[in-house]
């Protein structure tokens, strides 16, 4: 004799609480207060989209003339972004060897793509990024395997911004964590040297750091020779972000539980062995938001430069538009530069916070 059983059946959720309906419904629709904060930020969207999207694409010039332009009145005029791109991109760099800086540009993006792909950190990435500092500046400068040589003060545009930022970043970083780790040091030569410089750095604006860059570096150097001022600048955004680093740094420190120094201490470890196989870890995982906020604002903070008399991706920009026949399309321009803008630093913003999710899982299992 066998006996039947009968499972109930699976009740099903109700559609408007799964997929987009239930994502609404939970996100934007969940009360009367957020109901009605939606409705207004779609009217509001709707309205702005209504006024912007006739200009910027119905009745938008692309390509043609100033005049062509100004004949159709009511529209952009994306044509000057076609006219001037190259100029905007490069600099005054050499019309006829700006592919040079483009493969530069394309090189380094395409590391950056590889490094965005964690299964692919290696020693071999390492070098890559290593290779790269030298294929930059051969391609750049020249003068070796039958290029022509161009002088850095031609540099300008993309190229020099992304160079004076990831230069600028690369080496601020480990200054920065000394930096902080001296702040924190119990030995009060170390301590006093670190506080001075830090707060120093922080208490005057970042132009301010690139005149004294510029005046100053040049006399701590023998007479006759020399310092060009591309040098001097990226000195002074060296320093300027590792003493902005240093802080951010030592949050993370101040962050970690007095028990895993003393679990370190525990071990029998070294200041040294501490810091680097259980603190610093720790501390920089932590960090990471504010750290890559500091990065984002240096690359923008490039446009800096142009106070020392260096072109970077918004000045060549700027200079680009001063043309005459040109001169009154200048918001598409610069609409245009901060698409560039905005396509770095989202990158960045995406790529930590992909990269903290991804060491909070690491850290959790």
């Amino acid at each position: 004799m066998t006996v039947q059983t009968t499972s109930a059946p699976i009740e099903k959720p109700p559609l408007t609480e799964v997929g987009v309906i239930g994502w609404l419904r939970a996100n934007l629709f969940n009360s009367l207060g957020n109901s009605i904060l939606t409705i207004a930020c779609l009217g509001l969207i709707v309205y702005i989209l209504q006024a912007v999207l006739p200009w910027a694409l119905f009745k938008a010039v692309w390509t043609g003339t100033p005049q062509d332009c100004q004949a159709q009145g009511a529209g952009a005029c994306w044509a000057v972004i076609g006219e001037k791109n190259r100029f905007t991109l490069f600099g005054r760099y050499s019309y006829e060897e700006q592919w040079r800086p483009a493969l530069a540009i394309g090189l380094f993006l395409a590391l950056v793509g590889a490094s965005c792909i964690r299964r692919l950190w290696s020693k071999a990435l390492i070098w890559a990024w290593v290779g790269q500092v030298f294929v930059w500046a051969i391609l750049m400068w020249g003068g070796v395997f039958g290029l022509t040589f161009v002088n850095h003060e031609q540099w300008g545009g993309l190229p020099l911004t992304l160079m004076m930022s990831v230069v600028a970043i690369v080496v601020a970083y480990p200054i920065g964590i000394v930096l902080a780790l001296g702040r924190r040091s119990d030995m009060p030569v170390a301590k006093s040297l670190c506080v001075a410089y830090i707060e120093l750095i922080r208490g005057v604006p970042l132009i301010s750091v690139l005149f004294m860059a510029s005046v100053m570096i040049p006399l701590f150097f023998p007479e006759g020779v020399s310092v060009d001022k591309l040098l001097r600048a990226q000195i002074g955004f060296t320093l300027f972000l590792a003493a902005y680093l240093a802080e951010v740094v030592r949050a993370g420190l101040q962050a970690i539980p007095k028990g895993q120094y003393e679990a370190a201490d525990a071990l029998g470890l070294g200041y040294w062995a501490k810091m680097r196989l259980i603190i610093l870890p720790q501390a920089l995982r932590i960090v990471i938001p504010p750290m890559v906020n500091s990065f984002i604002s240096t690359f923008k903070d490039t446009s800096l430069v142009i106070v020392i008399g260096l072109v970077d991706l918004l000045n060549a920009g700027k200079i680009a538009v001063n043309d005459p026949p040109w001169r009154s399309f200048y918001v598409e321009m610069y609409l245009y530069i901060a698409l560039i803008y905005f396509a770095f630093c989202f990158t960045m913003s995406k790529f930590s916070q992909r990269l903290e999710r991804d060491l909070s899982k690491a850290t959790s299992r």
